[in-house]
């Protein structure tokens, strides 16, 4: 699956990302720009689901797209995270849940989905990126279930620092009259550029093959 639009890391803070999963299943503090100004700013990477790949959907027969056809539906929700910027590296824990409801409840069932946890920098250039597969227990009679998964970024902190001058120029203080006081800083191409770089994404979904990404564009 590649939902994102990948480039070479130009950086070395692209080999600064790791990554770790574990099978339990994060948020950005702060807002990055208020009417254009940096006002707060955190190193903690904004963590999100993409939208073609928050749920997923398997079909019996596999080939069929007929809604009568549809045999299990799972949905990952309630993304959560908690980040520690103490240390050298910047490290993000994200936890979400998934749930899941299948066609026929009769029989104790296990369905086994991929999903993928990818860091993203600057909108677009994938550094790291991690699949794991994630467990979904049908008993007897039951037609939904649900289960949760975890992952883990380590971002190292200097990547993801703005560089003393560029903080300064985007947040110093600007003063009625000063005629530069209406100019957004961010209009710097030099500026966006070093705000695009240290800024890293979290991103977590299913793993989905082209067919169920075209399945869940047009649907």
């Amino acid at each position: 699956m590649r939902p994102f639009k990948t480039k070479a890391a130009k950086t070395k803070a692209a080999a600064a990302v790791l990554m770790t999963l574990g099978l339990l299943g994060c948020a950005r503090q702060g807002d990055i720009y208020e009417r254009g100004i940096l006002t707060t700013y955190t190193a903690c990477p904004a963590v999100s689901i993409p939208a073609p790949a928050g749920d997923i959907t398997l079909f019996d027969p596999p080939a069929s797209r007929d809604s009568t056809a549809i045999d299990v539906v799972a949905t990952i929700t309630n993304l959560r995270s908690t980040c520690d910027e103490s240390g050298e590296y910047i490290v993000t824990n994200a936890t979400f849940d998934v749930h899941a409801q299948r066609r026929d409840n009769r029989g104790a069932r296990e369905v086994v989905v991929p999903y993928f946890a990818t860091v993203v920098q600057g909108g677009e250039n994938v550094v790291a990126k991690k699949v794991r597969m994630i467990g979904l227990r049908f008993e007897d009679g039951q037609y939904r279930t649900s289960t949760n998964g975890a992952a883990t970024s380590q971002v190292l902190r200097s990547a993801a620092t703005l560089p003393e001058d560029i903080r300064r120029q985007i947040t110093r203080e600007r003063r009625a009259g000063d005629p530069s006081a209406a100019i957004d800083p961010l209009s710097d191409p030099a500026v966006r550029a070093a705000v695009e770089r240290a800024r890293f994404e979290l991103l977590v979904g299913f793993e989905l093959d082209q067919e169920q990404l075209r399945y869940n564009a047009t649907r």
